[in-house]
C-alpha cells in the first residue's frame, strides 16, 4: 500500500520533535520483542523516512538504501545482525542510551 503525501508529511512534521523520534525507536523495539516484526519494521522505517535519514544510515551501515528499505518493508525479515545495526544506528542518532530504554 502506497503512503499518501499527507501521511508522509505528518510523519516528517512529528519527527521534528525529539521525544517523538525516541518514542518511535522504543516502540519499534517493543514490537520486535513481542514478535511483531511488521510493526517494528514499520516504526523504524517511519523513523528513517521522517528524519530523512535513509542516506545517513546507508553510509553508516554500508547497506544500500534500497536494501534498507527492503529490510524494513512489511515483508522484510531483517537478520539479527542487520536489525541490531539499524536499531543501534537509530538509537545512537537520537542519543538514547541502553539504560534509557530499559528504564522506560
Amino acid at each position: 500500500m502506497a503512503l499518501t503525501t499527507y501521511f508522509k508529511n505528518t510523519v516528517m512534521e512529528l519527527c521534528k520533535d525529539p521525544s517523538y523520534r525516541k518514542s518511535l525507536i522504543i516502540e519499534a523495539l517493543e514490537a520486535y520483542l513481542e514478535e511483531d516484526i511488521v510493526t517494528g519494521n514499520t516504526l523504524l522505517r517511519n523513523y528513517l523516512n521522517g528524519c530523512l535519514a535513509f542516506r545517513e544510515a546507508e553510509i553508516a551501515l554500508n547497506i544500500r538504501e534500497s536494501g534498507l528499505r527492503r529490510i524494513l518493508s512489511s515483508k522484510g525479515n531483517p537478520s539479527i545482525t542487520n536489525f541490531i545495526a539499524i536499531f543501534t544506528f537509530c538509537r545512537k542518532r537520537e542519543g538514547l542510551e541502553v539504560d534509557d530504554i530499559i528504564n522506560i
